[in-house]
């Protein structure tokens, strides 16, 4: 299929990812420009382990204020230069990584802040479910994995599914903003603050 420029174009204000990238996916699908999005998020997600290391030290903290004042949320998101927190669309996903914080209610940033007892706690909780089964121990094993994926998705951040596409998760949100500005994103820490909440 021939690719035009009207399609790359297309793409490109969908992504907002550089014109040849676009190009190169588009060619890759067959012109299918919702398959060249994917591979465009997969391609994105690799370059974005790439630099998920590198230090963070600019940003800001964007807040969100929902319900007549009655939930409110401040989040600190990192980046590596003024020149990207400046930036209109990195300030937008700030506030809407916040309106998912409202609405999403997650207890932590990322399945590592989870506390050692909390973990085996809910490890615990999976097994007993099992105790009285006659599944071999190695696949109940592979269920608590299993069950612990939906547990950290429920309560950490990164792990949830976006509430704007939840064909993605949250860290998967950020990954296509570090391909985009081509430095690493982070979220640092959050506060939700719901009245009457103790």
């Amino acid at each position: 299929m021939k690719i035009t420029a009207q399609m790359v174009n297309e793409l490109r204000q969908r992504t907002g990812i550089g014109m040849m990238e676009c190009k190169k996916a588009l060619q890759e699908t067959d012109g299918d420009i919702e398959k060249a999005i994917n591979v465009l998020r997969k391609k994105g997600m690799a370059r974005a382990k790439e630099k998920m290391s590198r230090s963070t030290s600019d940003g800001m903290v964007g807040s969100y204020i929902h319900m007549n004042g009655r939930l409110g949320v401040l989040v600190e998101i990192n980046c590596e230069s003024d020149f990207v927190s400046r930036n209109e669309e990195f300030q937008e996903l700030v506030k809407n990584v916040a309106m998912h914080i409202a609405a999403a209610n997650p207890t932590y940033v990322s399945a590592d802040q989870v506390p050692a007892e909390s973990l085996q706690e809910e490890k615990d909780i999976i097994r007993t479910q099992f105790k009285d089964s006659d599944k071999p121990k190695e696949i109940v094993e592979k269920i608590v994995v299993g069950k612990l994926g939906k547990f950290f998705s429920e309560i950490c951040l990164l792990n949830q599914p976006y509430i704007k596409d939840d064909k993605m998760t949250v860290e998967q949100l950020l990954a296509t903003y570090i391909a985009k500005f081509g430095e690493n994103i982070q979220v640092k820490q959050f506060a939700r603050f719901a009245l009457g909440d103790s």
